[in-house]
């Protein structure tokens, strides 16, 4: 009895970590898959009750963001708040707070040098505004959109664009957890996250599967931002 219990034992210490982080990799997944179709079907519905998805998006946010409108102003905050239900819009997602034990502490985000050098707008949390989703998932977003048109010609792939043009004023990420840890943006175990390539893999495990997930917003669509944010979302089920 002994030896079966310490076999059991063994076994469990074996897979108990994978069963986690496989939970963990389909949470994730999932979460970020319905916050993608979430912010497509808003620029979707914006397009038929207002008659402009993101692509028409023509200034930014203003000082009444919270509660602009898409029948008076043609912005992101408009469109989001006129289209989503229970979404509440935060001014400076710097002042958010993390619960760590009994303490607290400002939201921050941990992200890759290629993330820094793809979204100039998030060196600082200063320069961000972010929604709260209903089901609690944090968009970030730049309070730079509608300094530039967020579309794409017809063919064109973001790929293309992703290191040129003014796309990047259209960009964000999506956390899919909220303010809750680790914070930090999902990378690839092997391969290059870069769009142009297609040889990212994202394993699930706490170094590379995690929270935070980078997007471009343009015309009527989300779209994952880099290879391993693509990755993820191809996988999920």
């Amino acid at each position: 009895m002994l030896i079966t219990l310490g076999i059991i034992g063994v076994v469990a210490a074996m897979t108990i970590p994978n069963l986690i982080a496989n939970t963990r990799s389909s949470q994730y997944r999932s979460a970020f898959k319905k916050a993608v179709s979430t912010l497509s079907q808003a620029a979707r519905m914006s397009q038929a009750q207002y008659g402009f998805d993101y692509a028409g998006i023509n200034q930014k946010c203003g000082a009444n963001a919270a509660t602009e409108h898409p029948d008076e102003v043609m912005t992101i905050c408009a469109i989001l708040n006129g289209t989503l239900t229970g979404a509440t819009f935060i001014a400076n997602p710097k002042d958010l707070e993390i619960r760590k034990g009994s303490s607290t502490q400002k939201y921050t985000i941990s992200t890759s040098s290629s993330f820094s050098a793809s979204y100039p707008e998030f060196t600082s949390l200063n320069v961000a505004m972010a929604y709260i989703l209903a089901d609690g998932t944090l968009l970030i977003l730049p309070k730079t959109i509608g300094d530039s048109p967020c579309t794409l010609p017809v063919g064109v792939l973001l790929a293309d664009v992703v290191s040129s043009g003014n796309m990047h004023f259209c960009s964000g990420f999506i956390d899919v957890n909220g303010t809750s840890l680790p914070n930090k943006e999902v990378s690839c175990s092997s391969g290059t996250n870069s769009l142009t390539s297609n040889n990212c893999i994202v394993r699930n495990d706490a170094q590379h599967m995690t929270d935070i997930y980078p997007i471009r917003i343009h015309d009527g669509i989300v779209e994952p931002a880099t290879a391993a944010a693509r990755y993820v979302l191809k996988t999920a089920k």
